[in-house]
């Protein structure tokens, strides 16, 4: 921006200059041996100053050394002294807005305060037993404003570079540590709680410049354990099945039970019934023949032969006494 305001300006100034001197362009007008005038020649020593203006212009956009940047809200700004007795950062103050410096003295880094997201490549790491595991971490991360200047007298570097290398080796230390402390059944039993291990460790080692929160290990077991999850897995659905087997043959006996012992109570109920029936039957019977017994007189017996007698004597004998029928 400042190298184009330079050379716009030397140009400007050039065609101003030219303006002014354009009397200058021809040589004066002379008259001939005969009387005619003559209009002057050009000159073109009339361009030499402004078209040097332009070229000078041109020259010190090309070679100035100062800048104008901007740092924006959400950012923090380092201006460094690269010369003199203050290199460094010993006297920094945070600006956001705009900003101008000397390239050649002095170096701008802009540090974002706002929350970022990183994703880092994929470590091998060894769990409590020996079992090894694949982990890719990601997670968020914010500068902590006010050690931003404390940081850089520190590491020196911008802040890509920072994320790439003193983070990069403070996560992968963090998630190697607490990943040592952890069993590999209990890091997929409890991943939550694995992770949240990783990111209280992370902040006790960053917790100076940063704050890490939001972190996934996108843990992938290793393929014995794998082998061993898919195996308890099928183990605890065919245990499953079986329990559910076992409820299904246990309903259907206690149905069979069920239908056996109505079964049973309703042939009891049916002799009990089938029983008083036939002692009512065999009382009624009984009290009929008492009631005859009691109503079957000798006068009635002789009444009832009586009756049914055709009027013809026996011709027989009954026994050798030779007695009649007494029909009196």
């Amino acid at each position: 921006m400042i190298s184009f305001l330079i050379f716009l300006a030397s140009v400007l100034f050039a065609a101003g200059m030219l303006l002014a001197t354009r009397d200058k362009m021809y040589s004066p007008e002379t008259t001939d041996a005969r009387g005619r005038t003559e209009d002057g020649d050009f000159q073109p020593s009339w361009l030499i100053i402004p078209i040097a203006v332009a070229v000078l212009g041109l020259l010190v956009s090309i070679f100035q050394p100062f800048v104008l940047t901007r740092i924006d809200a959400g950012h923090v700004g380092i201006k460094v002294n690269l010369t003199g007795g203050e290199r460094g950062v010993s006297n920094y103050e945070y600006k956001t807005g705009w900003l101008t410096y000397d390239t050649w003295t002095e170096m701008i880094y802009e540090f974002p305060t706002f929350q970022q997201h990183i994703e880092y490549d994929t470590i091998k790491v060894i769990s409590k037993g020996g079992f090894m595991a694949d982990i890719r971490p990601s997670f968020n991360y914010s500068m902590i404003p006010d050690a931003v200047g404390d940081m850089f007298q520190n590491l020196r570097k911008p802040v890509d570079q920072i994320e790439q290398g003193w983070l990069k080796n403070a996560i992968y230390s963090s998630v190697n540590d607490v990943a040592n402390k952890w069993a590999i059944d209990s890091i997929f039993n409890s991943r939550e709680a694995f992770e949240s291990a990783i990111i209280v460790e992370c902040n006790k080692r960053v917790s100076k410049w940063f704050v890490v929160s939001q972190l996934r290990s996108n843990i992938i077991p290793p393929p014995a354990l794998q082998a061993s999850i898919i195996a308890k897995t099928k183990a605890i659905q065919e245990v499953q099945v079986a329990e559910n087997n076992k409820k299904v043959a246990v309903a259907v006996a206690l149905t069979n039970v069920a239908t056996a012992e109505g079964k049973a109570k309703a042939a009891i109920a049916s002799a009990r019934g089938d029983s008083a029936s036939a002692v009512i039957i065999a009382s009624g019977e009984a009290q009929a023949i008492k009631v005859k017994q009691m109503t079957l007189t000798p006068l009635y017996i002789d009444y009832i032969k009586a009756a049914n007698w055709d009027g013809k004597l026996p011709t027989t004998s009954l026994g050798s006494s030779g007695a009649l029928i007494n029909l009196k």
